[in-house]
């Protein structure tokens, strides 16, 4: 019986894709209350940086982040890994190394089987595993629809800090991973997805993105972030805001998942796209020879666990096309974009 459940069904969200609106998200955070500084938080609610990190006085940082979400696969165990590693994937993101992990499980136990939560949280804890963690502990709640994820805590060296808001003019932008499995995750939810897709977008998603360890201890990798439920358009506008300079993408450079461009043609995407361009179209450029409407629909696409978009100094490339062939991303060793004065507009895709 439980071989039947598609949990996609029972969610109304899948992946990032529940990521709530940029524009609202702003409207939830505005805050009259003065928080006393704290010398020791070297990253907190004052940038839109991918997790929480607080300086221990001995050269290192502890690092704090948590993310859960909705089903965005069906399968229970999948569901577990990729949901875990995507929670781990923040502390990568600042260039650290994860130490433990708690998890956050929310389960209709009146309308699924608990024997599939149970998967879920094995599902958790085989990435966890791989990352070298432990999954220590969590909590639990009976929630309307399935929710699952981790809080993680990492380390840092302070040296080796990476930030979203650190970018310089002229550095060289890299992505880790192909675009478009909110467009693939949709297929699926409505039955279209081809077989030879699923296990490509389901691979990708709880592949972990720990080369981010790495990238943090060569000094010309100026920022990183991964790319999440805003899109790749959404959080390189986050990192040229924080910034204060502009972007140009490559778009002919940009990696994109297999079959994605034919779902594009069929109009298969989540309701978050439209949600998400809404958000960031009036801070967008597309320059002639782009094709628009499909640029439209990748661009501001929610990724789950996406890849590490990272800039560089373009003296330090040669310092990190070796470390990519080394984690064998080779197909990801040419930029896609690069970082310039700010302009009119945070993004020009060219």
């Amino acid at each position: 019986m439980n071989d039947t459940i598609k949990l996609t069904q029972h969610s109304h969200g899948a992946g990032c894709g529940c990521k709530i609106a940029p524009k609202v998200l702003d409207e939830i955070l505005k805050s009259s209350f003065t928080i006393p500084d704290n010398k020791n938080l070297l990253v907190g609610n004052n940038s839109k940086d991918d997790a929480a990190v607080y300086d221990l006085g001995n050269g290192t940082a502890l690092i704090s982040t948590t993310d859960f979400f909705m089903p965005i696969v069906d399968d229970a165990f999948d569901f577990g890994r990729i949901a875990a590693a995507n929670s781990i994937s923040d502390v990568y993101a600042m260039g650290g190394k994860p130490l433990m992990a708690v998890a956050i499980l929310g389960w209709p136990v009146e309308k699924l089987p608990v024997e599939l939560a149970q998967k879920v949280i094995e599902g958790g804890r085989t990435i966890c595993a791989e990352a070298g963690i432990p999954l220590a502990g969590g909590h639990s709640i009976d929630s309307q629809e399935p929710i699952f994820g981790l809080a993680v805590t990492g380390i840092v060296p302070t040296e080796n800090l990476k930030k979203n808001n650190t970018s310089q003019e002229g550095d060289l932008l890299f992505l880790t991973k192909p675009l478009g499995v909110g467009i693939l995750s949709t297929a699926q939810k409505r039955g279209l997805l081809k077989e030879e897709h699923l296990s490509l977008m389901i691979n990708q998603m709880a592949m972990l993105n720990d080369i981010g360890e790495e990238l943090g201890k060569i000094k010309g990798v100026t920022a990183i972030t991964d790319v999440t439920g805003f899109g790749i358009l959404g959080h390189l506008i986050e990192m040229t805001e924080g910034s204060g300079l502009s972007a140009e993408i490559y778009y002919d450079k940009l990696p994109i998942a297999a079959g994605v461009k034919d779902y594009i043609a069929q109009r298969i995407f989540p309701d978050a796209t439209t949600r998400n361009w809404n958000a960031y179209s009036d801070k967008v450029k597309f320059e002639k020879g782009v094709n628009v409407m499909e640029a439209f629909t990748l661009l501001p696409d929610p990724q789950t666990n996406g890849g590490l978009l990272f800039s560089v100094q373009q003296g330090a490339v040669a310092s990190v096309k070796p470390l990519l062939q080394e984690h064998k991303m080779d197909l990801f060793a040419e930029p896609v974009g690069m970082m310039i004065k700010e302009g009119e507009k945070r993004v020009f895709v060219k």
